[in-house]
């Protein structure tokens, strides 16, 4: 355990800086859950950023006997890529934009306006499609624990903690089982505890170094992952 900026950080020391750690995201959410055993009581529930947080999230949701909900966020994507991007848009509805990077490729209000508008409809199309119809559950006046499969630059989940915060959550604990120390270290100060298994710091980090086995996780597939625990008894 380490403290910054009087937020803490946990981790598994055994796993620091190494790569491979995890079989696939099942096993990763397995090892997080055993370091999140301290909330396994007291109604905290998680909150899993779709697609690959929602693998990692449902171990944690069962290990720890803990509800679920899903947290759709979006990279709002540069016009040439579909991996980089300059912002992120939220379940809330909220937007941030990075200035930095709009200038830095001199991107055109209009560049921006579609990008923004591709993201949104892309949040708004796996909220209805994870959620299946169901409710969002209330984060207010409750810890939530917010679950990606990692974190490299940080820009999602630091849009979906700040949707958390503005929807009233008393406490928010981020989990991940792999993530760039920087990264981890910067959101620590956005959250009040940050749970990530396998802290590593190389030039060039990707969150899919972590895994043996690693693709993407589609829409079909996340359901997939969510139907079972939900038919569980509660």
């Amino acid at each position: 355990m380490r403290t910054y900026n009087q937020r803490v950080i946990h981790d598994d020391p055994r796993l620091r800086d190494r790569a491979p750690v995890f079989r696939d995201r099942p096993e990763a959410g397995r090892a997080l859950a055993r370091l999140l055993a301290a909330h396994s009581a007291g109604g905290a529930f998680v909150l899993a950023i779709p697609c690959g947080g929602v693998p990692v999230g449902v171990e944690i949701a069962r290990a720890l006997g803990l509800e679920l909900d899903v947290a759709p966020v979006s990279k709002i994507l540069l016009p040439w890529t579909t991996e980089a991007g300059f912002g992120a848009v939220a379940f809330d509805g909220s937007v941030w934009v990075n200035e930095d990077d709009v200038r830095r490729h001199a991107l055109s209000e209009k560049d921006i306006a579609d990008a923004v508008a591709d993201a949104r409809a892309k949040v708004e199309r796996r909220t209805a499609r994870l959620r299946g119809g169901r409710a969002a559950l209330s984060i207010a006046e409750r810890t939530v624990i917010l679950v990606d499969d990692g974190i490299a630059a940080g820009s999602t989940m630091r849009v979906a903690t700040a949707a958390v915060r503005r929807l009233g959550a008393t406490r928010i604990v981020l989990a991940v089982p792999t993530g760039h120390r920087r990264a981890v270290e910067l959101l620590a100060d956005a959250a009040d505890e940050v749970y990530c298994a396998n802290i590593r710091a190389p030039l060039h980090f990707a969150v899919a170094d972590a895994y043996a086995n690693w693709q993407d996780v589609n829409e079909i597939e996340a359901v997939s992952f969510l139907d079972p625990l939900r038919r569980e008894p509660t």
